[in-house]
């Protein structure tokens, strides 16, 4: 699917993937820095993945429309066929080609257990042949529950039922999501493909926080407590609330083989937004992790996966596929009428010929009919990323990713670093743009540029080696020099210069 040759990271089956200080190792204790890929969309369906706005958001709304367009049994039949081409062993083999060592495996409860806590076992034959195309293929499987019963985080990623967060508000649920987990690990238990358990997927965000923080912490205990009941092996994973960044209940050590998980969208890709992770894993001495970040553009995806890589924490892109993305590896095309249904849910009219329209959907979406965009994983990785923006320099600070003999820092952007970044043009507003979620580049107000003088330098770190004479710098004709360095490239300035950005062809 490319002609980019990504170096393969395949798992080790022969342990369990575990703590080992701060640092997450495979069953011979070899450290890792993970490197993953997350499964939106298969077994928890989000209305921004299908273009959709309010009144088809959730699962649960998604499934309504399905069958107001097709009726019952024609939905039934979308799902199934949504099931078997949206995500199968053809995206787990490319996953595994393109160089990542585990995928995220984000589940809706109400796949494997019903409101009255009978199992569903079509849904755990959903998770099994995940496993078993994983063991196929060489990559880790981290079990996230996305949708735990009754709601996380009352939002429609959740799939709760009243948009509200209801594994905190009735007890009901809490004993189903006690259930669920005892289960799942009692499944599990000896399977060394399953990296480990993510128990609640950004839990309680916005006004919930302040209101449940506490009962968070004893779910998270009390979860921890029915897990190792029936499995001592498999590492456990702790999200922090409002959405993954909010650590205050992480004030000690739960569990011995455990992580702590934070999740990372549109914010300056700098030190300073992940310090309080830092601190936390200097603190309690556990692993650190980012579960999920993405939807953004090449540029600054390749700085923030540069940083969390220097920070040596491990990693899991969001999402591998959706439709008309330039923000994702795989793209579904959108049928040439999805309009009408985007439209249809917005109050337009029906769509005419609604099975026409979803059954070219569900053709569309296979792998091998999608647009491919390996620049995102090219960005990713670092293995010949197309585009890098000067700010994007490394991270090891003065010496090693840098030499600058003066520098006027950006308030709020990388201002640790002693290098001079600014906007080529005059800031109208506060803060920074880093909300580029089409994947756009940046605007002329929006480009930020790093100014140099004669002998400085900055180094950026690749994953391969590249042929530095065919690297250009903004149109090729600066006073600078790009020269091979041990983590990657240098660019030289032989006087007073502003870059904006790197390409590499």
């Amino acid at each position: 699917m490319s002609t980019v040759h990504f170096p393969l990271r395949p798992a080790d089956f022969s342990g369990f993937v575990h703590r080992s200080g701060t640092n997450l190792v495979d069953g011979h204790g070899k450290a890792l820095l993970l490197r993953g890929m997350g499964i939106g969309n298969w077994m928890l369906p989000e209305g921004y993945m299908w273009k959709f706005g309010p009144g088809a958001e959730s699962p649960r709304e998604i499934e309504a429309l399905t069958e107001r367009l097709l009726g019952p049994e024609g939905s039934s039949a979308f799902w199934t066929s949504f099931r078997e081409n949206f995500f199968n062993e053809a995206d787990v083999r490319s996953i595994a080609e393109s160089g990542f060592d585990h995928i995220r495996l984000p589940i809706n409860s109400r796949l494997l257990i019903d409101d009255e806590g009978t199992l569903l076992e079509s849904g755990f034959a959903m998770v099994d042949d995940v496993i078993r195309w994983c063991r196929t293929h060489s990559l880790w499987v981290l079990l996230d529950l996305h949708g735990a019963p009754g709601g996380q985080t009352g939002t429609n990623i959740d799939d709760s039922p009243h948009n509200k967060p209801e594994l905190f508000m009735d007890v009901r649920y809490r004993h189903l999501a006690l259930e669920l987990w005892r289960e799942i690990a009692r499944r599990y238990a000896d399977e060394t493909v399953v990296m480990g358990y993510d128990l609640l997927n950004e839990p309680i965000p916005n006004e919930w926080t302040s209101i449940y923080n506490p009962d968070l912490s004893r779910l998270y205990q009390e979860l921890t407590r029915v897990i190792r009941e029936v499995d001592a092996n498999h590492l456990i994973m702790y999200e922090g609330s409002h959405w993954a960044t909010n650590w205050e209940i992480f004030d000690r050590v739960w569990d011995e083989n455990s992580c702590l998980q934070f999740h990372k969208y549109w914010s300056p890709p700098d030190t300073a937004t992940i310090q309080k992770f830092l601190d936390a894993r200097e603190t309690l001495g556990l692993p650190i992790y980012m579960g999920e970040g993405g939807e953004n553009n090449l540029e600054w995806l390749y700085t923030a996966w540069r940083l969390y890589e220097n920070d040596n924490i491990g990693w899991n892109f969001w999402p591998w596929k959706k439709i008309d993305t330039r923000t994702s590896p795989a793209s579904i095309r959108p049928p040439a009428r999805w309009h009408e249904v985007v439209e249809y849910v917005a109050g337009g009219p029906v769509p005419e010929e609604p099975q026409q329209i979803l059954a070219e959907l569900l053709e569309n979406m296979k792998l091998e009919n999608c647009v491919w965009q390996p620049e995102i994983i090219q960005a990713i990785t670092a293995v010949q990323p197309r585009e890098i923006p000067a700010w994007g320099f490394g991270f090891r600070g003065p010496g090693e990713s840098y030499s600058v003999a003066h520098a006027t820092p950006l308030a709020q952007m990388r201002d640790t670093d002693a290098v001079t970044v600014r906007y080529a043009k005059s800031a109208t507003r506060e803060g920074h743009w880093f909300e580029q979620t089409d994947g756009r580049d940046y605007s002329g107000k929006e480009r930020m540029v790093v100014d140099l003088a004669a002998g400085d330098w900055l180094e950026f770190e690749l994953d391969t080696i590249v042929d530095t004479s065919r690297i250009t710098i903004d149109d090729g004709t600066l006073p600078v020099t790009v020269e091979p360095s041990a983590r990657g490239f240098r660019v030289v300035a032989h006087s007073d210069v502003t870059i904006a950005r790197i390409r590499i062809p």
